[in-house]
């Protein structure tokens, strides 16, 4: 795969997601060298920008996962150095990392999402549970791995849910809680991969059992009637598209009691580990790790 060039790839970072980014990026990088690409790890917490260019990268493949990597931060040093570079543009990726703004264009566009609302450290309780009702969500704006997420069942725990949203992000919402299956959908070059219905145990599919638990459980097929993932599908690819997402990426959504789907977040560099959600899906298309990997490389773009 020489016609590729000399390839970094980007993981660890100085994110939250950091550890994640780290098996992400080592996962990449094995597949690449499988494939015959000349693949190197490189970690922007340990190297500066500039070694990309004196170093002669001729593309990158963006492992990193959350702030400094996910938030077009490093998307817009790449495209100022002129290096093609994986997944969403500037605007998408910034736009996508901040659930609230997300939320915004989702809204004015007709894709269902949880009713939500900003808070501040003056927000009382029974007035944003009066608002959403009991339980909802308290989360960061900008973080990803339901790192700070809690579940809020009762007025008393919404201070210290608050508090630990708070220390990871300036901005925190507050976001109805939906009841039902937990669904993602992986999108390849502009096509809606195979959904996947997850079942974590409590129905807590948080960051110990999204990345190192084992008792979390799949369903790639999702059981779903086909005329009803069909539509998800297609209701998927509209929430990508109408934030500019670009190459590959992944929405979380659940699925309420009526079969109305209720878009949460998107990810524009989704997971790349053993637990990921991406590589499953695409197992399910026949598209084999190693496949998936050098696809998404080869759509690198500059802007």
């Amino acid at each position: 795969m020489s016609n590729l060039g000399k390839v970094a790839v980007l993981m660890g970072g100085r994110s939250a997601e950091r550890e994640i980014s780290l098996r992400s990026g080592n996962m990449v990088l094995a597949a690449l060298k499988r494939k015959g690409v000349d693949a190197h790890a490189f970690d922007p917490a340990e190297h500066a920008f500039e070694q990309l260019l004196t170093q002669r990268f001729a593309r990158v493949f963006i492992a990193l996962h959350g702030r400094f990597g996910e938030d077009g931060t490093v998307q817009g040093a790449l495209e100022v150095m002129g290096i093609p570079y994986t997944g969403s543009g500037v605007m998408a990726s910034a736009l996508a990392m901040d659930k609230w703004r997300t939320k915004l264009v989702w809204l004015a566009s007709g894709i269902p999402t949880p009713v939500y609302e900003i808070l501040t450290p003056d927000s009382q309780a029974a007035d944003v549970a009066a608002r959403l009702g009991l339980p909802l969500m308290v989360k960061p704006a900008h973080e990803g791995s339901s790192i700070g997420v809690t579940k809020v069942e009762s007025l008393e725990k919404f201070g210290a849910a608050y508090e630990l949203a708070a220390r990871h992000d300036g901005s925190v919402i507050a976001e109805q809680f939906i009841a039902g299956r937990e669904l993602t959908a992986a999108i390849l070059n502009d096509e809606a991969l195979p959904l996947i219905r997850i079942e974590a145990p409590q129905g807590n599919y948080d960051y110990q059992n999204k990345y190192f638990g084992e008792a979390t459980k799949y369903h790639c097929p999702s059981g779903l009637p086909a005329e009803l993932e069909s539509k998800i599908q297609q209701q998927a690819r509209s929430a990508f598209r109408v934030l500019g997402c670009e190459g590959w990426g992944r929405l979380d959504l659940m699925l309420d009691a009526n079969n109305q789907p209720w878009f949460l977040e998107m990810n524009t560099i989704p997971g790349m580990t053993d637990h990921s959600l991406v590589p499953m899906a695409a197992r399910a298309r026949g598209i084999a790790f190693d496949d998936l990997v050098l696809k998404i490389l080869e759509m690198a773009h500059v802007g």
